[in-house]
């Protein structure tokens, strides 16, 4: 037991408030591919880590965590129809999605990954629920006049007669700075966004020429005129103090007046018909070019068809511009008609936004709670939405999707709604993951593995380590596996499993040696005592410091909480034995048991959301019950969670036990 009387503890740390009920989310895989471990180190395994914590700190029966197939849009369309052309493939587009759907779902559970709902937006009861809440929030935004038909131009393949979407164009982002050569229709891989007529060399990828323009009617979402709201939330956000800053950052890049940048070798022909220009500034940086700046993107728009018109070059800056909502793809969730348009889908981004929203749906109607509905999760002031992207994901998640919230809004759209109107998610964005120092890329010389094949190579708990601790929320960071099959990618010693060995090294050694320790002296059973004052202190500070990285997201310090923890336990278990050992302190022995046992409780709790399987494997050889991992016991020592005291024992231990394993393929690479 603890001695109440001894918790004087050296410093007080304010607790975090979270939330009653939590929504965690993880980003939509396209359905044309298996994951790459990027979508497992970069993203899911984030978001796993967080909603199991969550389920331990405020109780699982408030936690869904969901996600699921992105099955709609043009890189499924194209890659079905490569597949098709090649023979790869023999069935039709839904079998398409639907095999690479179960693919991926078979990864995330072979990551250990706790979905409450992996759905496919295409698939099923819940494909049905996502064209039910796709027309709902059409017409919630139609009906207050949000959206409305706009034409626009887009890229028609003379060759083939048809007119192409998304990724069957490809050329160079026309955004100034950036150095994309795949920019597709409307965006590039970056993630930057402009009009289909801005895209720079645009090549159609099924005749291989360059395609036509033609202008082509939509519904949009006049994202442009969110502006000022978006400008207020940004300004909330950073009140907050929740949002990581390179998130901060992004959004502001965008919320700029639109711009376009002239190379001064053209100032001679831009000084000769300026004055054709609709009301601008320029504004000279003395870099390469200088800025011509606009206080609306229609002002933009006349000024790029003018300068195109008398021959000038240019590239436009980063700025809000109109969100399509609609396009002409047969294989996508219908659009109502409206206004005379019929037969339209919805363009898969907008569509994905609101995915979660079906995915929450389609769960809770498996749930038998009648009163349970989707509303007290998303609009809900006692709820919580955590959603987990990439990068390349912040103009989407971030912004147009903090605008279609607001405007989804019962009354005046706000930026801090009441009780009953959508709550804008919060964004744990994360920057990419690299591998060996390079973007990841199938086209690259060195083909970066699956998160499939990795799994040949490392444990699941391995990988979820690693990847935790690289600090994507400041940074983009490099994956370095060694050595996988015949390719030696890294050289010197395997870095992935640096974090795994504080489990498989020294928290195992730890563990056998209390049980071994207890069998050989106390029958199997924990001795009755005190637990050392400074074993409390230093447990209560990694657990409240745990808890406060855990809810600004600060994940990798987490692993470096944990390394302290344990392997300050197991230094005090190596030096005390050997007093033990040398005096034959039985009190000593005694004293140590109980303390390294304690510190074994609160590691595995908080170690619990990392590795599970080995975790729970501890709890059932201590004979401790379920309570263990919730967090309203936290400072408990063990005996809160034996059900007789008197009567426990625990569960004997063979020699050369593992708690946590290593790969069997890394006893043979290093023996």
């Amino acid at each position: 037991m603890i001695n109440n009387d001894s918790m004087k503890y050296k410093k007080v740390i304010e607790r975090p408030t979270f939330p009653k009920r939590a929504v965690i989310t993880a980003g939509m895989p396209y359905g044309n591919k298996a994951l790459h471990f990027g979508h497992i180190g970069g993203v899911f395994v984030h978001a796993d880590i967080f909603a199991r914590f969550m389920r331990d700190r405020i109780g699982s029966e408030n936690v869904i965590f969901v996600s699921g197939t992105d099955c709609y849009g043009s890189p499924i369309l194209e890659s079905y129809r490569k597949a098709k052309e090649g023979n790869l493939f023999s069935g039709d587009i839904e079998e398409f999605v639907c095999f690479y759907h179960e693919k991926q779902k078979e990864v995330l559970d072979a990551y250990q990954i706790s979905l409450d709902l992996y759905g496919a937006s295409a698939l099923g009861k819940v494909g049905e629920v996502h064209k039910e809440v796709s027309k709902m929030v059409f017409e919630d935004l139609y009906n207050k006049g949000y959206i409305n038909k706009m034409f626009s131009e887009q890229f028609y393949d003379e060759k083939f007669d048809v007119l192409l979407n998304g990724r069957q164009v490809v050329g160079k982002c026309p955004v100034q700075g950036c150095s994309s050569e795949k920019a597709y229709a409307d965006e590039c891989g970056l993630g930057h966004q402009y009009m289909p007529n801005e895209l720079i060399d645009p090549i159609s990828a099924l005749s291989g020429e360059t395609p036509k323009l033609k202008s082509i009617e939509n519904w949009y979402f006049r994202l442009e005129n969110w502006t000022e709201k978006l400008k207020n939330y940004l300004e909330l956000l950073k009140d907050k103090g929740e949002s990581r800053k390179y998130l901060i950052n992004t959004i502001s890049e965008f919320l700029k007046k639109p711009v376009i940048y002239i190379t001064r070798n053209q100032m001679d022909i831009f000084e000769g018909m300026k004055s054709k220009l609709p009301k601008h500034t320029v504004v000279d940086e003395g870099k390469n070019s200088i800025v011509i700046v606009f206080e609306n993107f229609e002002l933009r728009e006349k000024s790029r068809t003018i300068l195109s018109q008398n021959g000038l070059k240019f590239r436009t800056g980063k700025a809000l511009v109109p969100f399509r909502i609609s396009g002409n793809i047969e294989w996508g969730v219908p659009v109502p008609e409206a206004e005379g348009m019929s037969g339209a889908t919805f363009w898969v981004w907008p569509e994905s936004l609101w995915a979660p929203i079906s995915f929450t749906k389609a769960y809770l109607e498996t749930v038998p709670n009648p009163e349970n509905q989707w509303e007290s999760w998303w609009k809900s002031k006692d709820s919580k939405v955590f959603q987990f992207i990439g990068e390349d994901n912040i103009y989407f998640y971030s912004i147009a999707e903090s605008a279609l919230f607001m405007a989804l809004q019962n009354n005046d759209p706000v930026i801090d709604p009441k009780e009953g109107e959508f709550q804008l998610p919060h964004i744990i964005a994360n920057n990419h993951l690299l591998f060996m120092d390079k973007k990841a890329s199938s086209s690259s010389n060195i083909k970066p593995p699956s998160a499939s094949e990795l799994l040949d190579y490392y444990t699941p708990e391995q990988l979820r380590m690693h990847f935790i601790s690289l600090g994507l929320a400041n940074k983009g960071a490099s994956f370095k596996p060694k050595k996988m099959g015949d390719n030696t990618f890294y050289e010197g010693i395997d870095m992935v499993l640096k974090e795994g060995n504080l489990l498989t090294n020294i928290l195992n050694k730890l563990v056998r040696s209390c049980f071994y320790t207890a069998q050989k002296y106390y029958e199997s059973k924990i001795p009755k005592g005190t637990i050392s004052l400074s074993v409390i202190e230093k447990s209560k500070e990694a657990i409240l410091d745990f808890e406060i990285k855990m809810y600004k997201h600060d994940f990798h310090r987490l692993t470096d909480i944990l390394d302290d923890y344990i392997r300050t336990a197991n230094k005090n278990w190596v030096n005390s034995s050997k007093l033990v050992d040398k005096d034959q302190n039985e009190e000593l022995r005694s004293q140590l048991l109980m303390d390294s046992f304690y510190a074994i409780r609160v590691a595995i709790t908080l170690l619990h959301s990392f590795a599970p399987i080995g975790c729970e494997k501890i709890r059932e050889f201590m004979n401790l019950n379920e309570k263990i991992w919730d967090w309203t016991y936290i400072f408990e020592d063990y005996n809160a969670f034996i059900e007789d005291v008197d009567k426990h024992n625990l569960k004997f231990l063979e020699p050369k036990v593992d708690f946590f394993t290593k790969h069997h393929t890394q006893f043979e690479m290093y023996e």
